[in-house]
């Protein structure tokens, strides 16, 4: 009992020192908050607050006055009865020197000051100075004006309507000046400017915003000991640490900055820095909705803008790249779209404080989707400026911090060139960065404008060759590739746009138009290449050579352009197949490095080393071959050399599936096909020979026959030994009817471009050389001679021979008519060999093996050649008459590489004869239209494989 007794004593005793201890707060507090019946308003508080002006224009002490205007907040005290300094406080002096015709009142006293103060801090200013104790008394009053909208007249009674409209209900925590501020794009103008310049005093003292300084009060102390209130260097200080401050003051630290971010004024930092340079740039420009910082930020890179404020500017845009809500126009102009498109990541963001690029992130991603111009046009250009500055890419500066501190610690940024940095040591990258820096590499292969080394080095090519093209969709990028080899093109933009190709040939989603064309044949057909989940490793390659090998297979006509269009990268620079680039890298360093890329030139310098490459090199080499083949388009070097014969005589043949080479093959022997497109038809042609695998045609048409007859040729198809084309021939008898047509075709190709010592056609080596060249050497010119000359001597052996079964056949079967046909074949033959220049092989006989190898030979229309050669040995006879009337040079006229103006009466009898030679071309034509030629007293008699018999 006595221990309770004791213990409830002291107990007492406790609670008596804890009400004596607290009697003062609540005295405080009661004190603080006035009661509202004391409060005035209206008429009663404009009297009162008139009294005690003219109190404290006479230096003399004022009666209190209570206030609430604004019933939202309680009523409250004013300062020295009127809202204002006082004039007998610590500011006594400074109010008689600076503000001695300023009456004081409603806090005109205390702007007073404050532009005093503001003036002093300007360069160059030696008047009076502020003491310091009455700067502290001026930051003291307004300090306690921010507590309550009650205290501040001129705020409260420019906005009582605004606060009764929108801040009818409000949080404990939420002041009627934050919630006005929150509010201020619905503000009345008179209420606007009022909270604006409150909103001004909080950017350069955070003890002036009450719910900053509520929140970050001790992280201040803690953090940003001994710095300045002013001129917003607590909130500088504040910025920088922001990992280590509580949750709420990060929170209310952001708040101001998104709340400021509209106006230049309101930056302090940027705004004290960047003065001249606003008078200087943007003059005209008008406060407000970011205006201001737009055109800064535009003219950063002009010669005269000062390094400080454009490194206030390129801050004030890495803090915007990082949170939507500190880009107003971003805000004003896709609000809509924002909500429609991602309003999941905007959601989420209403429990972030701050900084989180998601939203962005989000509209860059679906930027397709959304609905308005403008909002697409922000979101292009905050593309544009992600790609040039690695700053302005937040995402990838996050992820790839450490790595720019490891390999591009030098590298200023800007001009993208850090962001070039990361892709040169992209194999000594993080995991996080690396998979960052993919992914940001494809969202920005869609236009040039995030291309910004290439559009900076092109400018001038893309106003010369790609004005008129539309912006978007990889288009002038396009347009840049396609015109490369203008002889216009700058050496700048073609290296740019080479090492774009290139870097684009690493993987398919670099390739915009392809990926966007191919998406759905890339799932159909190369689905388990290369999975899109492999984003931190490139494909290397892998999905566009899969691409490639099933380029027939593919259905869709956009896809398929767009690999076709690949193909020809590939073919135009070794470094544009990945693969193949690596195989060859040895390779092209032992043999081809003095070579410089472009046009095929690297490909045709290894081809011409395959002797020597290594066996990858080889191979690789010998796949895009076979991929050449079905496209003269695909073969840079043919379609530059036989680019007028193609306009002349294949125009009208379209492209694919060997069709145009065809019809140049068919086509060489005449006389106005030059000697450069002749010799690439003819290593084209060889090069077909020996591996059956480059002769479309033939690969696509025996390709069953092969499987079955040729099985053990396969094994030397690389060794290019013409093994296949060997194997076909000699199973001819059981081919398919196509294939059989093919080989045919394929061996009447090779002896019409006859080249000795080659195989297949090594047969009727001796027989060439003794026969129709009699010894000489061989004229690659003169395509078709040689098999000319082999036609004629197969018939010859048909006729002469004792047991020919062409003229057994035609003696028996048709009599006296049989004679009649065989002579006028002897006819034919005997013109044919003239035109060959030989008059002694009628005499002659080929080789047994020859002779079947011409016999196999796909003839065509021998009597239509015979008579395109008559004309064309008439023209050249003709052109070497008028040389010679003339008194010209041989060869003049002839000559297929050189070129003559005639004029005066050379030139009129040139005329003459090219009329006579055009009307003679019209006969010839009209007799073959009408069939003349059909009954002229020539028949062909050509012995074919299978007329035995018959």
């Amino acid at each position: 009992m006595r221990r309770t007794g004791k213990a409830a004593a002291v107990l007492l005793v406790a609670l008596c020192l804890c009400a004596a201890a607290l009697q003062p707060v609540y005295a405080q507090a009661k004190a603080a908050e006035p009661a509202a019946k004391d409060a005035k308003t209206g008429v009663a508080l404009e009297d009162a607050v008139e009294a005690a002006s003219e109190a404290q224009e006479y230096q003399e002490a004022a009666d209190k006055v209570v206030a609430q205007v604004v019933k939202q907040e309680p009523a409250a005290e004013l300062a020295a009865g009127d809202g204002d300094l006082d004039t007998t406080g610590p500011c006594a002096s400074e109010i008689e020197q600076f503000c001695f015709e300023v009456k004081p009142g409603e806090g005109r006293l205390g702007r007073c000051i404050s532009d005093q103060v503001k003036e002093e801090g300007k360069d160059g200013y030696d008047g009076a100075k502020t003491s310091d104790k009455c700067k502290a008394e001026v930051d003291k009053f307004k300090q306690d004006r921010a507590s309550n909208i009650n205290k501040d007249l001129p705020l409260a009674n420019a906005c009582v309507k605004d606060a009764e409209k929108l801040c009818k209900s409000l949080d404990k925590d939420t002041s009627v000046l934050a919630c006005l501020r929150a509010a201020k794009d619905e503000l009345s103008s008179e209420c606007s400017s009022e909270v604006f310049e409150r909103q001004a005093d909080a950017a350069d003292d955070f003890r002036t915003d009450k719910e900053l300084y509520n929140a970050c009060k001790v992280d201040a102390e803690a953090q940003c000991k001994g710095i300045e209130e002013h001129d917003g260097q607590i909130q500088e200080c504040l910025k920088k640490k922001r990992a280590v401050l509580s949750w709420d003051c990060q929170e209310q630290l952001f708040r101001q900055e998104v709340e400021n971010a509209d106006d230049l004024r309101l930056s302090v930092r940027l705004f004290k820095k960047c003065l001249e340079d606003k008078r200087k740039f943007c003059a005209e420009v008008a406060p407000g909705n970011a205006r201001a910082k737009e055109c800064l930020e535009e003219h950063r890179e002009e010669p005269g803008f000062s390094e400080g404020c454009k490194a206030e500017v390129e801050s004030m845009m890495e803090a915007r790249a990082a949170d939507f809500r500190l880009d107003p126009k971003l805000r004003e102009l896709c609000a809509d779209d924002i909500q429609e498109v991602c309003g999941y990541e905007r959601d989420s963001l209403d429990s972030i404080a701050g900084y989180d690029a998601r939203v962005i992130q989000c509209l860059q991603d679906y930027r397709d989707e959304i609905e308005s111009e403008a909002c697409k046009g922000r979101v292009h250009k905050i593309m544009e400026l992600a790609s040039s500055d690695i700053r302005f890419d937040v995402p990838l500066a996050d992820a790839c911090y450490e790595d720019r501190q490891n390999f591009c610690g030098n590298v200023p940024p800007g001009s993208a060139r850090v962001i070039r940095c990361l892709q040169d040591r992209r194999e000594e990258l993080s995991y996080e960065c690396k998979a960052t820096l993919f992914d940001q590499e494809v969202r920005m292969a869609e236009n040039i404008d995030f291309q910004f080394p290439m559009k900076k080095a092109c400018g001038q090519d893309i106003k010369r060759f790609c004005a008129n093209v539309p912006s978007g969709h990889a288009k002038v990028i396009r347009c840049l590739q396609d015109a490369l080899d203008q002889a216009e093109f700058s050496e700048e933009c073609k290296t740019e746009v080479q090492k774009h190709v290139q870097h684009a040939s690493k993987d398919y989603r670099l390739n915009f138009r392809l990926s966007n064309a191919c998406h759905d044949t890339i799932a159909e057909k190369c689905g388990d290449v290369c999975t899109s989940a492999s984003v931190e490793q490139p494909c290397g390659g892998t999905v566009l050579r899969c691409l490639t090998d099933k380029l027939e297979e593919i259905t869709n006509e956009d896809c398929k352009k767009e690999v076709f269009y690949f193909e020809k990268m590939e073919v135009r620079d070794f470094r544009n197949d990945v693969i193949l680039a690596e195989a060859c890298r040895v390779d092209y360093e032992s043999f081809c490095s003095k070579v410089e890329p472009g046009e095929g030139r690297v490909h045709a310098c290894l081809r011409e080393n395959r002797a020597k490459l290594s066996e990858a090199c080889r191979k690789e080499e010998i796949k895009l071959q076979i991929i050449e083949s079905s496209n003269t388009e695909l073969q840079p070097t043919l379609n530059k050399a036989c680019k007028e014969e193609r306009l002349q005589h294949c125009a009208g043949v379209r492209p694919g599936k060997a069709r145009v080479f065809n019809c140049l093959l068919k086509s060489a022997n005449l006389v106005d096909f030059s000697v450069q497109c002749k010799e690439q038809l003819m290593k084209q042609q060889e090069r077909r020979v020996k591996d059956w695998r480059l002769d479309f045609d033939l690969r696509t048409g025996c390709k069953a026959d092969v499987a079955e007859k040729c099985v053990a040729a396969t094994a030397d198809e690389d060794k290019e030994n013409g093994a296949m084309l060997q194997c076909l021939i000699n199973n001819v008898d059981s081919l398919s009817e196509v294939c059989a047509r093919e080989t045919g075709r394929s061996v009447k190709n090779a002896l019409q471009f006859y080249q000795p010592k080659l195989p297949v056609t090594n047969v009727c080596d001796d027989d060439v050389s003794n026969l129709c060249l009699e010894h000489q050497s061989l004229d690659p010119s003169n395509i078709g001679k040689v098999r000319q000359c082999l036609d004629s001597l197969a018939a010859t052996v048909a006729e002469d021979g004792p047991d020919s079964e062409v003229s057994q056949g035609a003696s028996t079967d048709a009599g006296t008519e049989g004679t009649k046909e065989e002579s006028k074949s002897r006819r034919m033959r005997m013109l044919l060999a003239e035109t060959a220049g030989d008059t002694t092989i009628t005499k002659s006989k080929l080789s047994p093996a020859c002779a079947t190898l011409v016999q196999l030979a796909e003839p065509g229309d021998a009597y239509a050649a015979y008579q395109r050669s008559l004309s064309a040995t008439a023209v050249a006879t003709q052109l070497k008459k008028i040389e010679s009337s003339f008194g010209f040079k041989e060869g003049t006229l002839t000559n297929q590489e050189a070129g003559i103006t005639l004029t005066g009466w050379s030139a009129l009898f040139g005329m003459f004869a090219l009329v006579v030679v055009v009307i003679g071309a019209a006969v010839i034509g009209y007799r073959k239209y009408m069939g003349y030629e059909t009954y002229s007293g020539y028949t062909m008699v050509l012995k074919r494989p299978g007329q035995a018999g018959h």
